[in-house]
């Protein structure tokens, strides 16, 4: 019995060969997939570390933060109620569990009375910090601050806002707002949210950004702290006067609080979001 050839029709034959053509031109060609989304963990923590308030002070606070901050390795810290020392202890226990930059930020409440700033029983300046962990390759990062404008007289203790802008990856803001006045804490807040991050905004400089801080106002407060946070922004609390909002590139996945051992009198607020991804897909 003879065998007779296959003859494949040369259509078929032609897209084989195409086929393999293109298989041969892509061999070396990696192709890099579009970053994938990152997490960011912010924490928030009111140290109350001055001294002045005897009611919450108990100077073990900034030592529990630094364990904290070991136990849940967050992105950003945004700090209230501290003394500028506090922040090197602080950005010491960043660096231990993070690579790449860490970037420690502080901003000195004012006296009303001096002009100068206003001081822990310690002597040290007293205020607000931010810890951002910015990963490699990035590394620059500028950092933006103000006092308020509206502030209470009666009150020495002019409250300010500070924003860690971390290369091109968010931009990362904290502030303690006024305590005598809600009317007055609201005001602060707008002038934060309304006026201050809009102009870093503003120029080409838009980045996905945070606000985390303790604000002297409730959700389902008189006034509403909702009615502070922009349309545009996403908004989250501890069930108390901390705060946090994200504008809308920022997915909020999570948030919870996480004990302080009683060293202050506010429990510590985690909250995780998703970072649009860096990049563009290449060959």
């Amino acid at each position: 019995m003879v065998s007779r050839p296959i003859r494949v029709p040369r259509s078929l034959l032609a897209a084989a060969v195409a086929l393999v053509s293109v298989a041969a031109s892509l061999v070396g060609c990696s192709v890099v997939e579009p970053a994938a989304p990152a997490p960011l963990r912010v924490l928030q923590l009111n140290l109350c570390n001055s001294g002045m308030a005897t009611g919450c002070y108990t100077g073990r606070s900034v030592a529990r933060a630094a364990q904290v901050i070991r136990a849940e390795a967050p992105d950003i810290v945004t700090l209230n109620e501290i003394c500028s020392g506090d922040v090197d202890m602080l950005e010491r226990a960043m660096t231990d569990v993070h690579d790449g930059t860490v970037a420690a930020a502080f901003q000195p409440a004012r006296n009303g009375r001096t002009g100068e700033p206003y001081r822990c029983v310690n002597g040290q300046q007293y205020g607000v910090g931010v810890l951002t962990h910015i990963p490699a390759p990035a590394a620059d990062h500028e950092v933006h601050a103000g006092i308020y404008p509206a502030q209470d007289p009666a009150d020495p203790e002019q409250r300010a806002w500070l924003c860690v802008e971390a290369s091109t990856l968010f931009l990362a803001c904290t502030t303690h707002l006024a305590y005598t006045s809600s009317t007055l804490a609201l005001a602060q807040c707008a002038h934060l949210v309304g006026t201050a991050i809009p102009q870093l905004h503003a120029d080409g400089r838009y980045r996905p950004t945070v606000v985390s801080g303790d604000l002297n106002l409730r959700h389902g407060g008189t006034p509403d702290v909702r009615s502070c946070v922009p349309a545009d922004y996403r908004h989250r609390h501890d069930g108390g006067v901390q705060q946090f909002m994200a504008t809308a590139d920022l997915r909020i996945d999570a948030t919870r609080s996480v004990s302080m051992e009683r060293t202050t009198d506010h429990a510590a607020f985690l909250v995780t979001l998703t970072l649009p991804g860096q990049g563009d897909p290449a060959h």
